[in-house]
Parts: C-alpha cells; structure tokens; sequence
C-alpha cells in the first residue's frame, strides 16, 4: 500500500498469487504519483477472476477512484463499474508493462485520430469484373483505405471503366482514376470519379468536377508544377500536389528534397506521396518502410499518399499505412517520439520482448504445486516449469524428454505446439504468452476476442477430458 496523500487519486489493483509480487516490485519501482492499494482476489492465476469471483469477493464500498484488472480478465467492465459506482479498467496484459501503460495519459494511447487520406490503387483494376473490383475495394477500405484508386495501364483497354466508376460510387467508396492516357482521364471524370491523378498544366482540363492530383509536366520540374498549381486556383480548383517519389537508386533522395522545397514555396498547399516506389520496390519488410515515409509525411504535413500491395512482402501494406498514419498523429499531437504507440508496426521483434527475467520466472515456478506446465520466455531461453521441476532450454526439442509425456499423445502436442511457439519468441525477441497467439501486429490478422469471456478449451483438453 502507498502512503495516504491529500488530493491524490487511489487506485485498486487486483491481481492473483502468483503475480503479486512481480505487481509489488513494478509498482514500488515506478513511485506512482498515485496512492494505490493491492488486492489478491484469491485466484492462483489472474487470468482466471471471473466477472461472477470479482462481484463476490470485491470489498464494498470500494475505496479507490479507479480499479485495474490484469489485461487477459474476462469480465464485463460496464456492469462491474455499474454494480461498484467505481470505473474498471483493463490494464496491460504483462505487469512490466504497467510504467508505459501510465506513462502518457493514464491509460492506453489513443490511436483513433489521424489527419492522412489514403488512396489505395488497384493496378489491374482493367483486368477484373465489376464484382471482382467491388469485392477488392470492399477489402482495401477495411484494410484502411479511404479512396480505391482504379489503376489504367499502357496500352490496355479498359471499356468498363465507367462502369467501375459508377459501381464503386454506388456502394459509397470515394473514387479515382489513375492514367497517362487523356481519353481515360475524362471517361473517368464523366463518370463521376471524386479524384483525377496525374494531371499536369497541360492535362488541367480534364479534371471536370473531379478534384486534380498534379505532378510536374517534366519529371522532377518544381516550376511546371507550381504553374498547374496556381492555374487550378485560378479556375476555383482545390488541388493535391505530388512532386513525385523515385525509387532508391534512381533519384530517391533528390525526390525528398523536392517535397520540402515545395512545402518551403507554397506552405499551405496539400500533398500527396506516392508511397509505393518504395514499399514495392525495395525488398524490405515494408512495416518499417512505411513508418519513415509516413514519419516524413507528418514533418511535411503531407496529408494524402498513394500505396499498392502487389508484390507478396507488400501484401498488408495498407494496414500498415493505417497503424502508421494513427501513431504519427498521436506523436505529433503530443509532441512525442513515435515511441509508446503500441506494437501494430513492430511485427518481426518487440521492444520489450522478455517482461520478466530468469530470477523473476525461477521465483515464480518455486510458488509452483501442480504438474500443470507454465511456459515463459526470457533472455536466457524458454522456461518450463510445475512442481516436479524446471527446465530451460533454446529449442522445443532439448526440452521434451523432461516432460513425461511421451504417453499421452494430446498432452505432447499442446506442448510441442507451444514449445515451438515459445522458441520462435526467443529467437526474434518477440513477446510469448501462454496459450495465446504471437503478435505479428498488423502483418497477420488477430484472431477475435471476447474481454468478457473465457476462452473454450483447446482441442488437446477436449480430446483428454472425453478419452
């Protein structure tokens, strides 16, 4: 318990017995600027608590402002804050990650904002039927994306395009056309499309009603694009301005130095980065790539880009463009590194990948008497541990003839199935939790959870529970 302050907030902490004291040391560690009060609800793992063992083993009247529960509680935190008059919080899934979880604002990062459209093209958009074009920009915009911009490629016919335009708006997508060719730019405004990519003071006039996305009439030429600019005010046009974003190799830097100059000349005009000359182009896993675009695009108060998935290590780039466009609008808002703002982009290692050390697990297992197997990951290998012992090792396979389960088929697999899962953490120096699934961020899809509930026993249990 901390010292009674005036004026300070009191928190509850609930817990169990085994974390408990990892919960002590990290809270005497962080000296809170709140009191706090920790409570052992009486279940081995916290996990476990269950709405039903909070509502009757919770003291009334609370004496606390707020109560945390451990990230993984399945309860109703509504109907917990109704039946106690207090507010419930879920606090982070791992105790050492409780200084980050009130290093900011008291609570979780707030990743709704952001101030970027994203246009998302699909490049054989020709190629594909109305339903085909339909069903891809159904899974680009839950993906993120903001408009589904119909690719037109070099000598190619595209006789639906009108078609797909019209399609598209019909089921509320914002729409562009993306094309070299001036008879498909005005098919596409005709019909209705809301943007016209790749105008430049020459083509100006087809944009119609579609808003215009310029690019220089020469390749790199500042001047061509500041006079499309300034002709398309003239005729009360908004424009996007995009000087154009090279590949490495072939003018990437000089490309850059272009979008600062022309943020430096016209200070208020709004940009567009072609993103995918570099997610694409450059065989990399594009998480990481994205972010520093996305980072340059926040410096540069750039507000749209262009990305493609087409190649295979692109294919969730527009996820990635959604997770990094959030986390730079809520670093900028609160002027702060791009640290902190959760784990979507970190996919391959984790910033904190072992919560807890060999010393902490060892401390934990000797608490340990039943044969049921806990399984932790730290710096000097993956931990296995009940009350008969505790092992550790660098693969799954140095560690199953200490198991004693070579006799029980379903009971080897769960094991082996989260050894190896474990062992795959250890090496990448990525976060393991039991019976969960690793983390990829927004490189893989997660699987649903329901916070109110407990998860249904794996096939391993059901298997040993009906033999």
């Amino acid at each position: 318990m901390s010292e009674a302050l005036p004026n300070r907030e009191r928190l509850l902490f609930v817990t169990g017995r085994l974390a408990r004291p990892r919960l002590q040391a990290v809270l005497a560690k962080m000296a809170p600027e709140f009191e706090y009060d920790i409570l052992d609800i009486g279940v081995k793992v916290a996990a476990l608590m269950t709405e039903p063992i909070l509502l009757n083993r919770l003291p009334r009247p609370l004496d606390a402002s707020r109560v945390i529960l451990p990230g993984r509680c399945r309860a109703d935190l509504d109907r917990l804050a109704a039946a106690f008059g207090v507010r419930f919080e879920r606090g982070p899934d791992e105790v050492k990650d409780l200084p980050g979880y009130f290093g900011k604002s008291g609570g979780p990062p707030d990743l709704s904002g952001y101030d970027l459209r994203i246009f998302a093209e699909i490049v054989d958009a020709s190629a594909l039927s109305l339903d085909a074009l339909a069903t891809r920009a159904r899974a680009l915009k839950e993906a993120g994306a903001d408009v589904i911009d119909l690719g037109c490629l070099p000598d190619t016919p595209f006789p639906h395009l009108e078609a797909a335009v019209r399609r598209l708006k019909g089921e509320g997508f914002a729409v562009s056309v993306d094309s070299a060719d001036p008879a498909e730019l005005t098919r596409g405004a005709v019909a209705g499309a809301d943007y016209l990519l790749s105008l430049t003071e020459h083509t100006l006039d087809l944009a119609g009603a579609a808003r215009p996305v310029l690019i220089p009439t020469t390749h790199g030429d500042l001047d061509s694009l500041l006079r499309a600019d300034e002709a398309a005010r003239a005729r009360g046009l908004d424009p996007i301005l995009d000087p154009i974003l090279d590949p490495i190799h072939f003018g990437f830097a000089d490309s850059l130095a272009r979008y600062r100059e022309l943020r430096a000349r016209l200070p208020e005009a709004e940009m567009m980065m072609g993103t995918g000359n570099l997610t694409e182009l450059t065989e990399a896993d594009s998480a990481g790539v994205t972010a520093m675009l996305l980072g340059i695009c926040s410096e540069l108060n750039i507000t749209n880009v262009l990305t493609v998935q087409v190649s295979p290590h692109t294919r969730r780039t527009v996820e990635e463009h959604d997770a990094a466009r959030r986390m730079m609008f809520a670093a900028r808002r609160d002027q702060s590194l791009p640290k902190g703002y959760g784990r979507a982009l970190l996919q391959v290692h984790d910033r904190t990948p072992f919560p807890n050390a060999a010393a902490e697990i060892a401390a934990a297992a000797a608490q340990v008497k039943d044969r049921n197997y806990r399984i932790e990951v730290a710096a000097d290998g993956v931990h296995v541990f009940n009350k008969d012992g505790h092992w550790i090792g660098a693969d799954a396979f140095s560690l199953f003839d200490k198991l004693g389960v070579d006799r029980d088929g379903a009971h080897a697999f769960y094991l082996g199935a989260e050894l190896q899962k474990a062992e795959i953490a250890y090496r990448l120096g990525k976060r393991y939790v039991q019976d969960e699934p690793l983390d990829w961020g927004v490189a893989a899809e997660r699987p649903g959870q329901d916070r109110t509930r407990l998860a249904e026993a794996g096939h391993t249990l059901r298997a040993k529970a009906g033999s």
